[in-house]
């Protein structure tokens, strides 16, 4: 008996399987592009079931012997999911962080993860240049007002300042060539970056301490990576030694912010506005310091939204899936399973 399988609007017409035997092979549960659907039902059996994400119970019914799942952002992949799906050999994610994915009880489990994080260096990268240049150019605050003038202060170029970059992801790698071909002092620093790294030199950023990037920087940059010890990072200590009227964009999650520290900042003059791009939706909670801010904004993860880096990690996620799911076949895989090293991350 066949079933034809869920389809959405915009994306490719699923083919038909055989669910007689239950040998589902990848279950997709957020579209992909077309192109990389066709490539994907050449070899194997797929199936696309957004609705699953939203009902975990059914998953569970439903992916029993399914053997690789691409899952949404916001999915938790705990080890209490994973027990229901013995067959499960691979899980895909084409956007968000790894820290919503129980990695230790994949690599127990023998699960491959593989995340396209570095397809979107580049969307990224250009999300915080744009950001900065909104910034600069006051276009937020006179689209705020209504007006270009009100006491918002005048325009200024990015040619001639200093732009701190507060982390040393692969993005932060993007950026860098960006802002240096615009003629922008760039200084920087990294907890996890030793101050002798020859990648100082290769970006052209001049490595200083936390207090010399917040005193120097007429803007900063924020693109750490999601570690959970990173929490709070940016407090009242930090922010203290803030050059006044900077300029802050940011990609990483709001966590890592003291959201007292920020609002401080904010509200006093030390921080003159704020763009950060982190994966949490929606303004800040009534009880949260930052609520109600007018100098500070809060997008959802725009920052890799666009065609081309779709594009790149459903490739980059179908293709490695396809390969993992082979390589059992044949017992040898070189894959590597996420994380990737960041220094493999900054290559792609």
């Amino acid at each position: 008996m066949t079933e034809p399988i869920r389809t959405d609007p915009g994306t490719a017409d699923y083919k038909e399987f055989d669910q007689g035997d239950n040998r589902l092979e990848i279950l997709l549960l957020e579209p992909i592009a077309q192109e990389v659907v066709a490539w994907l039902q050449a070899r194997h059996s797929v199936a696309f079931r957004p609705e699953l994400a939203l009902d975990l119970v059914a998953l569970r019914k439903e992916a029993y012997k399914t053997r690789a799942i691409v899952f949404p952002r916001h999915t938790r992949v705990t080890r209490e999911l994973l027990d229901f799906l013995p067959k499960l050999k691979v899980i895909g994610r084409l956007i968000g962080g790894m820290d919503n994915t129980d990695l230790d009880f994949c690599k127990d489990r023998g699960i491959k993860v593989i995340y396209a994080g570095s397809s979107h260096v580049r969307s990224n990268a250009e999300y915080l240049l744009s950001n900065l240049l909104n910034l600069y150019r006051r276009t937020l605050p006179a689209a705020v007002t209504g007006s270009r003038s009100g006491g918002t202060p005048p325009a200024r170029e990015l040619h001639g300042s200093t732009v701190g970059l507060l982390g040393l992801s692969p993005v932060a790698h993007t950026l860098a060539g960006m802002l240096s071909s615009l003629g922008v002092r760039l200084i920087g620093y990294d907890p996890a970056v030793h101050h002798t790294s020859p990648v100082w030199e290769q970006l052209r950023v001049q490595p200083v301490s936390l207090v010399e990037l917040m005193s120097r920087s007429n803007a900063v940059s924020v693109q750490m990576l999601d570690v959970a010890r990173f929490k709070g990072f940016i407090n009242d200590k930090l922010l203290a030694a803030c050059k006044r009227h900077q300029l802050w964009v940011g990609i990483s999650r709001r966590s890592l912010f003291d959201e007292a520290a920020l609002a401080a900042a904010l509200t006093d003059g030390r921080i003159e506005a704020c763009i950060l791009d982190g994966d949490e939706s929606g303004l800040p909670a009534a009880a949260s310091p930052l609520h109600g801010l007018k100098n500070l904004w809060l997008t959802p993860g725009l920052g890799c939204q666009t065609q081309e880096a779709n594009l790149r990690s459903c490739w980059y996620v179908a293709q490695r899936i396809a390969s993992a799911l082979e390589a059992q076949q044949t017992g040898t895989d070189p894959l590597p399973s996420a994380p990737v090293p960041l220094t493999a991350r900054a290559a792609v």
